[in-house]
């Protein structure tokens, strides 16, 4: 079995929330899914914004190794010739090798949102369809609100595909637009549908789709659900981008197929790509990430109970459905209050330290003392690393703060301005150094990297790329405990260090010691 995937993120995902792509934009990551295997990408509607007709044109420049590009459009306006429709001319100009047709198959949408007759309705699906086939294009007839048209007047649903049908479409591809269809009511209809227009077509190839909204969920399942029940084609976006709650998510999708139901949908080269694939569309959308996406998420293959990573350091499969390198993942072990002593053993290995020369169970306590304080290690692998090293018979600080002073003061004519001083000793010189900055932080680093720097050069290369503030006891108000995290880079590694307490400027002073001492150790 080789499913047939239909991207349309372009298109259906373009029109979520918060989403809006450039030409370039679209056009690199059409070029990227080509590259992953897709078997189609939907561009966009080039009769409804000049964007999209902007990407056709230029798209037709473009080599595509895979995918075969389709313009989306809806069928003729009622009561119009179809040569004479604007939109299906701007359709016929996109050039593209597949064209997509939406058609209502509900008598409610019929009647009440296009505002036309039941059999006007036949009649611009069988006219649109024709048209493009005698112009030498693979049809895709999109049948919107088809599960809803189905269960309000049967005969009817299956007639706007009948007609679609014996107009020549190549796919008809079955919509769940509401998204509010249950996976075994999908089954049930996608079975029955293919079976009855088969039987009525039995020597005409007739190859049927689905194309999933996610308003109940289970846009997935839906989609899994009726490739059970026949459908050679699933449509969906990266990630499950798309109006409202979202489309059906393609990177799952395809996942399930080919990994749960030995679907040859993509090969096992191109899967391992798919985590990068889901990122890389992810940072093109401006979006951030969902962590706990299925197969591709950061927290996928995250392990924290110490439970679990004894059990996994035994046997992989024990906590894990597969391996995640299939995906193009990594299995993660976290380090929490939560942990056991193999937590700590597997970072210790991770780190490359040798777990035996680690006081593995001083270190956990250590964590756990920590965390009932305010830290927060799982994502503060720096901070992990630095205590683990620490813990190692014979280890010296390469500097030692003795003091730390932090001012800041309203002058007139000149605003808010802040004063640091920090006495720090390395190999035994003491060297005390003052430093102004746009705030106390800032001048509290700017303070530390000069009296550092004539000692390590290398911290120069260093940058803070990101700091966030949480406070972690609220109702305690202005007394509350404060949370800091830091990310840091030399421009080829990057890290995150944390720090915790009462006083803003002592959990920063944490974090920024941690991020520059592990700068120091790092190659």
């Amino acid at each position: 079995m080789s499913t047939f995937l239909y991207d349309t993120t372009l298109r259906d995902g373009a029109q979520g929330e918060g989403v809006n792509f450039s030409v370039e934009d679209k056009l690199r990551i059409a070029q990227r899914l080509d590259d992953f295997g897709m078997h189609y990408i939907e561009g966009g509607w080039p009769g409804s914004n000049p964007k999209d007709a902007t990407f056709f044109q230029r798209a037709q420049a473009i080599h595509w190794k895979h995918a075969r590009l389709a313009a989306f459009g809806s069928t003729r306006k009622a009561y119009t010739r179809v040569e004479d429709d604007p939109q299906i001319r701007s359709l016929l100009e996109a050039n593209t090798p597949v064209v997509t047709l939406v058609a209502k198959t509900s008598t409610l949408h019929v009647t009440h949102v296009l505002e036309t007759s039941l059999e006007e309705n036949l009649n611009m699906i069988r006219d649109s369809v024709a048209f493009f086939k005698q112009h030498g294009k693979e049809v895709v007839h999109d049948a919107e609100h088809f599960f809803d048209g189905f269960k309000l007047d049967k005969e009817y649903a299956l007639a706007t595909l009948r007609a679609a049908r014996d107009a020549g479409a190549d796919w008809l591809v079955l919509c769940d637009t509401n998204g509010g269809t249950m996976p075994w009511e999908v089954e049930e209809i996608v079975r029955y549908t293919i079976q009855t227009l088969r039987a009525e077509a039995p020597h005409r190839s007739i190859r049927f789709g689905i194309h999933a909204h996610n308003d109940a969920g289970v846009a997935v399942a839906n989609s899994l659900a009726a490739v059970r029940a026949g459908c050679e084609q699933v449509q969906g976006t990266i990630n499950g981008i798309g109006e409202r709650v979202g489309n059906c998510d393609l990177v799952t999708t395809l996942a399930n197929l080919k990994l749960k139901m030995n679907d040859d949908c993509v090969s096992d080269e191109k899967l391992r790509g798919l985590t990068e694939l889901s990122r890389f569309v992810f940072e093109v959308a401006n979006l951030t990430p969902d962590i706990r996406q299925p197969y591709v998420g950061q927290a996928a293959f995250a392990h924290k109970g110490g439970i679990h990573v004894a059990a996994i350091l035994k046997v992989e499969e024990s906590y894990q459905h597969i391996d995640p390198a299939r995906v193009g993942n990594r299995k993660r072990v976290l380090v929490s209050e939560l942990s056991g002593r193999g937590n700590i053993a597997y970072k210790a290995k991770e780190f490359g330290l040798n777990p035996d020369s680690v006081e593995v169970r001083q270190v956990l306590q250590r964590i756990k003392e920590l965390e009932n304080r305010g830290f927060f290690f799982e994502g503060a692998d720096a901070s992990v690393e630095l205590m683990l090293r620490r813990a190692q018979p014979g280890y010296t600080p390469l500097f030692e703060l003795l003091d730390y002073m932090v001012v800041v003061e309203h002058r007139e004519g000149r605003g808010v301005l802040a004063e640091a001083s920090v006495k720090i000793r390395v190999d035994g010189e003491v060297t005390h150094t003052v430093a102004e900055g746009n705030g106390p932080i800032h001048a509290l680093d700017l303070a530390t990297r000069k009296a550092l720097l004539p000692h390590y050069p290398k911290l120069k290369r260093v940058r803070l790329v990101d700091y966030k503030v949480r406070i972690i006891d609220s109702d305690q108000a202005t007394g509350a405990t404060t949370r800091v995290t830091i990310d840091s880079t030399n421009g080829h590694r990057s890290w995150t260090t944390v720090g915790s307490s009462a006083n803003i400027v002592d959990a920063s002073w944490q974090a920024l010691a941690d991020s520059m001492e592990y700068a120091l150790l790092i190659v």
